[in-house]
């Protein structure tokens, strides 16, 4: 909790703290680790697949969950809308069922887009981003809370030289931000940074940090 405070004072005042509590709280239970987080300042927690958040809305947390991990089954989105989780979106594809399950239900399914600005991993394409951007927008039954980007390599000590991966990232990532006005899209958070991003320096804080519980030693927070 106190650990929490400390690294959400290193923000501006309009940057939310994302708690990941993945793993179990990296092995000191999710719960505990989620409880702690949130009495430190933490808005929302972000977990790897969608069995870790069904376990923390059946323990009772509130908070807004969001699924790291890729979900692009039906069967999946439609469990993580049941559960009120947020998905991690990277494709029109996923979110046009996503679409479909929110008009089913008469609601709005509220996700996450992710940008692949060079991690390979997930992620829509930095290039055709824009253009789907735009059609996304239309979809009435979706909600865009956030979009985001994963850093590959933050952790590297060239990271704050001009020409690292970690910069080039961070600019592609504002790039495409500039692009489709986010300006004009103050509801949407957007997120780049990990535990290492954060500590870099403020250029990466975007709207939201994701950080890790296992780097900071909150975790022996939950033996207390």
């Amino acid at each position: 909790e106190t650990n929490v405070r400390q690294l959400k004072s290193t923000l501006g005042k309009s940057c939310q703290f994302m708690a990941v509590v993945k793993a179990d709280g990296y092995g000191h239970d999710a719960k505990v680790v989620s409880e702690y987080a949130i009495k430190g300042g933490a808005s929302e927690l972000g977990v790897a697949t969608l069995q870790e958040g069904i376990k923390l809305r059946s323990s009772g947390v509130k908070k807004p969950i969001l699924i790291l991990g890729n979900l692009y089954t039906k069967r999946d989105l439609i469990i993580s809308f049941k559960h009120d989780l947020m998905p991690t979106i990277s494709s029109v594809r996923e979110c046009l069922i996503c679409n479909n399950i929110g008009k089913y239900f008469g609601l709005k399914f509220s996700l996450h887009l992710k940008i692949d600005t060079g991690m390979s991993r997930l992620g829509f394409d930095c290039n055709k981003f824009v253009q789907q951007f735009e059609k996304i927008k239309s979809f009435e039954h979706i909600s865009i809370e956030g979009i985001y980007s994963h850093l590959s390599s933050a952790d590297e000590l060239n990271s704050l030289e001009p020409n690292s991966i970690t910069q080039l990232q961070r600019q592609k990532f504002q790039k495409v931000l500039k692009q489709i006005n986010i300006d004009r899209n103050k509801n949407i958070k957007t997120h780049l940074a990990n535990s290492a991003g954060m500590l870099l320096n403020k250029d990466f804080h975007f709207d939201m940090v994701r950080v890790g519980l296992s780097m900071y030693g909150y975790s022996p927070l939950a033996k207390i």
